[in-house]
């Protein structure tokens, strides 16, 4: 897999690819379809496969704080478009400079200057250019004109309704994690290196690995039963924190991770934490002692939700809620190690 930023770094060696263009956030399963749309041609062409993309996305560029969450950052976006067989990936910045080209301007910069399209898969209503006027049909007519061939993509769908990333972040904020993997083809995760905090969980006996997560709006924001993957490959189950930390403050979001049954430390180690439940919303807390009797109960809740669904700790199969948990409080009876229902007021 090769990363190409900006048009500058284009060379000679670049030109002659089968490429699509857009955000693939998520690199879902509708996205992996037009991958594998853009796979058959580049085997009947022996050329590679090149995703053009763009950094900030366009809707980020122009709506700014009111953009949609991304489900993927831009390292992780890579990752999964280089495991969909994709060669290149063409990153582009989407600024003043992009924005303003016309659709013709475009199509001859990157297309046929800059990449040497053969062969080009878009969605029959993919929209560009600063006047609008991009379109399947002049992609057509100019690839016609310029000797490549223009494909709209295949439309995807699981019960009867297309699969999209808007779709995927309404489960996800819904607690529905079973069905946004079926639309993803795999659970969603979050992840990032373990980074030195405050370190007030350890003066409450719930030490937390602290994730700094980006600073763009958040796909997920709550308190969570999940699982964590170890740098060694284990995995382990806990409970996280994410979003903003309101009753202690952070001037970042961060994925704050409890694991169970975990001693060692992590600082500068890399997580993939998998979000399994959500048990509540994030609260602010009139007191530090109120936040820590709700730890607790958080505790007991995540620990019982993996009792009632065991995980095998070697196995890529998760247990994935389909909605947010009861709000019935849970603890542990100790003489047993199971949990027991409790009603906590």
């Amino acid at each position: 897999m090769q990363v190409i930023r900006g048009l500058h770094n284009l060379r000679d060696e670049h030109r002659g690819c089968v490429a699509t263009i857009g955000n693939f956030d998520g690199v879902h399963r509708g996205h992996q379809a037009i991958l594998e749309q853009c796979r058959e041609q580049a085997r009947r062409l022996a050329l590679p496969v090149v995703v053009v993309v763009f950094e900030p996305q366009p809707r980020e560029f122009f709506a700014g704080e009111q953009a949609p969450p991304r489900l993927t950052r831009l390292r992780d976006k890579v990752r999964l478009l280089g495991e969909a067989g994709v060669e290149r990936v063409l990153c582009l910045p989407f600024n003043d400079a992009l924005r303003s080209l016309t659709a013709e301007a475009f199509i001859r910069r990157v297309l046929i200057d800059g990449l040497g399209v053969r062969h080009l898969v878009v969605g029959d209503d993919f929209r560009f250019g600063c006047d609008r006027r991009g379109d399947f049909h002049l992609l057509t007519a100019v690839g016609a004109a310029n000797g490549f061939g223009v494909e709209h993509t295949r439309t995807f769908t699981i019960d009867d309704e297309r699969v999209s990333s808007s779709r995927i972040r309404t489960l996800l904020a819904s607690g529905n994690f079973a069905a946004a993997a079926a639309l993803l083809g795999r659970p969603y995760r979050l992840g990032g290196r373990v980074v030195p905090d405050q370190k007030l969980g350890r003066t409450i006996g719930v030490p937390t690995a602290n994730l700094p997560q980006p600073m763009r709006s958040l796909a997920l924001q709550g308190v969570y039963a999940v699982i964590s993957e170890l740098p060694d490959g284990r995995r382990l189950p806990g409970v996280a924190n994410i979003g903003w930390r309101p009753t202690v403050g952070s001037t970042r979001p961060v994925l704050e991770v409890h694991l169970f049954d975990f001693d060692g430390e992590l600082y500068g180690e890399r997580l993939t934490v998998f979000p399994c439940a959500k048990l509540r919303g994030e609260v602010k807390f009139d007191d530090f002692a109120a936040l820590k009797h709700q730890i607790g109960l958080d505790q007991r809740r995540a620990r019982a939700y993996f009792f009632q669904h065991p995980f095998l700790k070697n196995d890529d199969s998760l247990p994935l809620a389909s909605a947010p948990l009861a709000r019935e409080a849970v603890t542990l009876d100790s003489s047993a190690g199971t949990p027991a229902d409790h009603d906590d007021g």
